[in-house]
C-alpha cells in the first residue's frame, strides 16, 4: 500500500564532479602572461610566439598519492599550465606551477611498438629535440604511470593512463633556470578499444607573478 510512496521518493540524482580550480584558474576562465618573462624567454626555450592571453578549454586532474595531486589547465594556444598541490586543495597548497607546451604528439600502431616504449624509450639516459639534448631527470628505472580524469568544456570527465618520464637542459645565460622535457605515453579506451600515442612536451617554471586570472 505504499507503492505511491515510493514512487514519489526517488534517491538524489548525484551531480558530475565540477572541474576543480586553484589560483583562480578555471574551465572556461583565462590568464595572462608576464610580457617581460615572455620577451626574457625568446630564443632561449623550446616553444615560441606564446600568447600573452590564453583562455582555459579543459581542465586535468592526477592524483599523485594521498597528499599531492597535479591540475593541468589546458588552454587555446596548444599547451596548459600545470600546478602541484601539497597536502590539500587551496592556493595556500601550491607548491609549483609550470607553463607547457606540446612539442609533438604521435600515434604508437601495435603492442610490440607501446611495449617498446614503456620498457627501453621513454627512460633512455638523453632525450634530442632539434638539437637540444635533455638529460633524464629521474632514477626510475620505469616511467611512472598515473591516471588523468579530465573535464571538457561541456563539464563531462574522461580519463586516460599516462606513462611518464621527465628530462631537463640548463637554460642559456640563466642561474638555475632549465626547461623540462615530459615524455608521456598515453592509453585511452575508446569504444573498448585502447588507442596509444607518444606526446612530448616542454616547460618552464612560473612564479605568482608570472601570471594573473583575468576572467
Amino acid at each position: 500500500m505504499f507503492d505511491w510512496l515510493k514512487k514519489k521518493i526517488q534517491p538524489p540524482v548525484s551531480s558530475p564532479e565540477p572541474a576543480p580550480e586553484v589560483l583562480g584558474l578555471r574551465l572556461g576562465g583565462g590568464f595572462e602572461l608576464d610580457a617581460l618573462k615572455l620577451s626574457l624567454l625568446d630564443g632561449k626555450v623550446t616553444f615560441a610566439d606564446a600568447a600573452s592571453t590564453q583562455i582555459i578549454q579543459a581542465v586535468g586532474r592526477v592524483i599523485l598519492d594521498e597528499s599531492h595531486q597535479l591540475l593541468r589547465f589546458y588552454t587555446d594556444d596548444d599547451g596548459f599550465v600545470q600546478v602541484l598541490l601539497s597536502g590539500g586543495t587551496t592556493d595556500d597548497c601550491v607548491a609549483e606551477v609550470k607553463l607547457w607546451y606540446f612539442y609533438q604528439t604521435r600515434p604508437v600502431d601495435g603492442d610490440a611498438a607501446w611495449n617498446r616504449l614503456l620498457d627501453s624509450e621513454l627512460v633512455q639516459p638523453e632525450w634530442n629535440l632539434d638539437g637540444q639534448v635533455f638529460t633524464r631527470a629521474w632514477d626510475n628505472t620505469r616511467p611512472v604511470a598515473m591516471t588523468e580524469t579530465t573535464w571538457l568544456k561541456d563539464g563531462s570527465p574522461s580519463d586516460t593512463d599516462q606513462f611518464v618520464m621527465i628530462y631537463e637542459r640548463a637554460l642559456a645565460d640563466t642561474e638555475d633556470e632549465v626547461e623540462v622535457l615530459m615524455v608521456a605515453a598515453e592509453e585511452k579506451i575508446l569504444q573498448q578499444r585502447a588507442e596509444h600515442s607518444l606526446i612530448l612536451s616542454t616547460g618552464i617554471d612560473l612564479n605568482p607573478t608570472d601570471f594573473r586570472f583575468v576572467s
